[in-house]
């Protein structure tokens, strides 16, 4: 039975490496793909500027720049903005449960209030209406 339990315990350290490998593979696409918000409202604030009279602009894809119109460049970008808006969502609410199944597996209790979601505006307007009296 002493041959048994270095085993488990390995299997166990190896599954909580899994686990917090997942758990910061998650934080840094988070934090990538926050980068790339950036880089694109500073794109689109520098297309609210008109900076020049022309109605093309030059953008870059990839390795390559490729001439577009301002405004379906600007939707292009708000698209993007909405795509990574989801994409952070769901890896943000993906992450929420591999950090508690991390936690399970270190034999640690679960993070409290880790999972509350903000109120919605209706709810806030009724908060506000009982506690304005």
């Amino acid at each position: 039975m002493g041959e048994l339990e270095p085993d488990v315990a390995l299997r166990v350290l190896a599954e909580v490496e899994e686990l917090a490998e997942e758990v910061m593979g998650g934080r840094q696409q988070i934090v990538d793909l926050g980068m790339k918000q950036n880089q694109n409202r500073e794109a689109l604030r520098a297309l609210s500027k008109d900076m020049e009279t022309s109605d093309k602009v030059m953008v870059c894809f990839g390795n390559m720049f490729v001439q577009f119109g301002k405004a379906k460049t600007k939707d292009m970008l708000q698209r993007d903005q909405e795509l990574l808006d989801e994409e952070i969502a769901k890896l943000r609410k993906e992450l929420k449960v591999k950090v508690n199944r991390l936690l399970e597996a270190q034999g640690k209790p679960e993070l409290k209030g880790y999972s509350l979601k903000p109120l919605s505006a209706e709810e806030m307007r009724f908060m506000r209406n009982v506690v304005d009296g």
